[in-house]
């Protein structure tokens, strides 16, 4: 499984030119085995960004989210376990739906899919995938 940063589920969404042919195809071949994922956190920041004019969508973001888990999408609860794990992490900035997305992937067995170039350094064995790849 994979957990796809917020700003990749955008890029993913809308096709974006960001999102790197390899990245691409691992999204493609874990979306066929229903193995793509997000955490509950980046529907929270979709609708910040939406709510302050930052992005635009192509419908308000309840109806998003839900046409994205009608296709597939798989949806990770940011429950205690994730909660008390993405306080515990070192080294991670300190943006808290970076660290609650990357615990939930932790907590969920799961690769993350990010272009955030600190999460891509973090000296642990969570395994990223850089989606600019």
């Amino acid at each position: 499984m994979i957990v796809l940063d917020t700003h990749v589920l955008l890029w993913a969404d809308n096709d974006e030119r960001e999102l790197g042919r390899k990245a691409r195809a691992l999204l493609e071949r874990q979306w066929a085995s229903g193995g793509v994922a997000a955490c509950a956190m980046s529907f929270w920041e979709v609708a910040l960004l939406q709510a302050r004019g930052r992005i635009e969508l192509t419908a308000r973001v309840g109806e998003w989210r839900a046409e994205l888990l009608a296709a597939g999408l798989l949806e990770l609860p940011v429950d205690g376990a994730v909660g008390i794990r993405a306080v515990e992490l070192t080294g991670l900035p300190e943006d808290p739906a970076d660290r609650l997305i990357v615990a939930c992937a932790l907590e969920n067995g799961a690769a993350l899919l990010t272009a955030d170039d600190k999460l891509l350094a973090w000296p642990h064995a969570l395994v990223r995938h850089d989606a600019r790849a």
